[in-house]
Formats: C-alpha cells, structure tokens, sequence
C-alpha cells in the first residue's frame, strides 16, 4: 500500500492536472480563458517551477535565468528552420542547449555564493543579452528577432548559407513532401499548435515538469539540496562536497528555463534578445517569493497572478476609469482616474511592487503561506472543557 506521504502527493498531482486541463472552463468566468494567456500561464509556471529548484531548494538565487529562456528559444526556432516545424524535436534540442548552457555558466558561477553569485549570473546574463543583441546578430537576427520563413528556392547559390536567417530550409519536411501555404506554423504531427490545442501541450508539459519537480523535492536528492540551504557549511566540515549537487540543481533548474523558452517559440514561432533581458529574470524572482518559495504549486500560482494582473491592469485606460468612476461627482471623478491612472496600464508595475511589498512585510512565505494559515485558523480547535469535579 502507499505511504500516507506517497498517497497525498499523488492527491496533490491529480488535483492540479485537473485544474490546469479545466483552466479554459474554470477561468473564462473571470475573463481568464482565452489561449494566448492560458499558454503564459502554463509557460511561465514551468520557468518558475524550475526555478523554484534553484532557488527554494538550496537558497541560491539567480538572477541570470532569463539567458536560458532566450536560449531555448533560439534553439527552437533554428529547429524550425533548419529541420521540421514539428514541435517534439525543437523541444529537445532547446532542453539539450539550455542545459549544456547552464553546465557552463553553473561551473564557473557556483564558486561563488550569496550575493557574489547572484551578480555573476546577472553578469552571464547580461553578456548573453547583449551578444544575442549584436555581436551574434547572423544567428540571433540581433533587434529584428528570428523568425520563420517560407522554404527557400530550389535553385541555392554557393553563398546561400549566408542567408540561412532570412529564408528556411526545413530538410525534414521537404523530405516528407510536407506543403505549406503562407507562413509556416508548428505542429505536433500535424496538429497546429496555436489556440487551445497550444495552451494543451503546453499544459501536459507543466503537468509533467510539476511530477518532476515533486519526484526531486521528495528524493534523497532534494533532501541534500534542503541540508545545503539549511547549513552548507555544517555540511562541507562533515565532508560533503555540495558543488555536484548545486550544479545539478543548477543545469536542471536552467533546462526548465530552456523548456519554457522553447514553448514560447512553440506558440509563437519568434526568438528576441529581450527574452534574455535582466527584467525577465526579476520577473521569475518576483514570481516565486510571491507564490511562495520553496513550495511546489506556489511558484505557478505566482507566475499566474503576475501574468494574469499584467494582463488585466495594462489594458486599463482612462476610458474605462471614467466609466468606473462614473457614480461620482465630476470633481472627485477627476481626481479619481488621476490616481488610478498611475497603476494601471503603462504603470501597472506599481500596482504589482506594491503587492510584492504587502506580501513580504506581512507574509514571507508567499501567497501560498498565507492561505495556509488562514485554513489553519479556521481549522483550530477549541479549547477542550476542564473536566468535572468529582463529588467526595
């Protein structure tokens, strides 16, 4: 029979594949439902869960991950380019180069730790960021992005490699005789993956990162990465080496980034140096400590209020302020918008840091520690009554 820790986990799994496979029904009431969020959602929940590794595991925190998002990216797309549009293999490509990517950068930043570390993966980031943006620009299409294109003409000149970034070759599909009309669109097997059939593929591999997340959180694997966060030093005078373990962390923790960089080539067949950008590996950050770090759902629940509240509050204007407002009087009104306006769209990052404040002046943990707590004040006991004297 299952443990009782086996059988919560295995609770744990069903309850969440249900609802992220529900998310299109159960998220449509609040304007939640529709793909192209949905995917983010699914996306960046496995950029979080594989930071989650990293970061809530053994207490190292990265701010160089945006680089692995960017490089499975890259990856995806050349698979498109060069090969097949077909959705399997640019995934594993992405995952090998994210993590043949983060073995090198890992190497080199884990002889460092605390904040040392925290700016050398900054740094590597950074690098890769402004490589991509220029220095790189014949493999990386520098500010324009790279893209699909139609297949190239039959008649190729000697010089045609130059031009590998503006038109594509895709043996693959030439060999199977695959047709295609206008721009080309990945596919699982001939599955279009755009719209729900996207969000679907997506969300099995969320589904699946989550399984792996919580096998290594439960194995004797995550329970050294935890010891090494609890005390690295007690644990190196004992005569552990935790620089195998922290670099595994690390190359594992980079190929979901990887993953995630890939799906969103997947879903939208571009590749941009911005992907790369420092801003997208606060975000991930931001991500995690909000939905609570160390936890297994967490990190996607932050990813999802992040993604869901940038959504929503930059398609805020003044023309819907004012209707919002419009049971005040006209002065009030005025003042009103003028307020709100400076939290919404364009400024809708105010809104999310004073929310990231909140959350960690008044619960640490994160949102999910937070819910915790309210479900065990409720579920408290009260007091059990003295018991009667008895009579001489």
């Amino acid at each position: 029979m299952l443990g009782k820790s086996a059988r919560a986990d295995w609770i744990l799994l069903i309850v969440f594949s249900v609802l992220v496979l529900t998310a299109p029904i159960t998220l449509t009431p609040i304007g939640a439902g529709y793909p192209d969020l949905l995917q983010k959602f699914a996306i960046y929940g496995i950029f979080a869960i594989g930071f989650n590794i990293l970061f809530g595991l053994t207490g190292y925190l990265s701010f160089g991950h945006a680089a692995f998002l960017g490089v499975g990216s890259y990856s995806a797309v050349w698979m498109f380019k060069l090969f097949t549009m077909n959705a399997i293999p640019a995934v594993m490509f992405s995952l090998l180069m994210a993590g043949l990517f983060a073995l090198l950068i890992g190497y080199v930043s884990l002889r460092r730790s605390g904040i040392y570390f925290s700016i050398i993966t900054l740094a590597f980031a950074q690098m890769s960021y402004n490589l991509a943006y220029s220095v790189l620009s014949p493999i990386t299409n520098g500010e324009t992005g790279l893209q699909v294109r139609q297949l190239a003409p039959a008649d190729r000149g000697p010089d045609y490699v130059l031009k590998l970034v503006d038109e594509d070759l895709r043996w693959v599909d030439q060999a199977f005789g695959v047709v295609e009309e206008g721009i080309p669109i990945t596919n699982l097997f001939g599955l279009k993956m755009s719209g729900y059939p996207g969000f679907y593929f997506s969300a099995v591999l969320l589904i699946l990162a989550f399984y792996i997340a919580m096998r290594i959180t439960r194995s004797n694997f995550g329970m050294m990465l935890k010891a090494i966060k609890s005390n690295q030093n007690r644990l190196q005078y004992t005569g552990v080496n935790t620089r195998p373990y922290l670099l595994a962390a690390f190359v594992i923790s980079g190929m979901y980034a990887g993953l995630a960089g890939s799906l969103l080539a997947v879903t939208d067949p571009l590749a941009g140096a911005e992907r790369m950008q420092w801003t997208a590996s606060g975000e991930v950050v931001l991500m995690t400590i909000l939905g609570g770090a160390g936890t297994l759902v967490g990190p996607v629940l932050g990813g999802m209020i992040i993604k869901g509240l940038g959504s929503l509050f930059s398609s805020y204007n003044e023309n819907i302020l004012n209707q919002f407002f419009s049971f005040l009087p006209e002065p009030v009104r005025e003042v009103a918008v003028g307020i709100s306006a400076l939290f919404v769209g364009e400024g809708w990052e105010l809104t999310l840091g004073l929310m990231f404040m909140i959350i960690v002046i008044f619960v640490p943990g994160g949102i999910l520690q937070g819910f915790t707590n309210i479900i065990r004040m409720f579920r408290r006991k009260k007091p059990n009554p003295a018991p009667a004297k008895s009579e001489a």
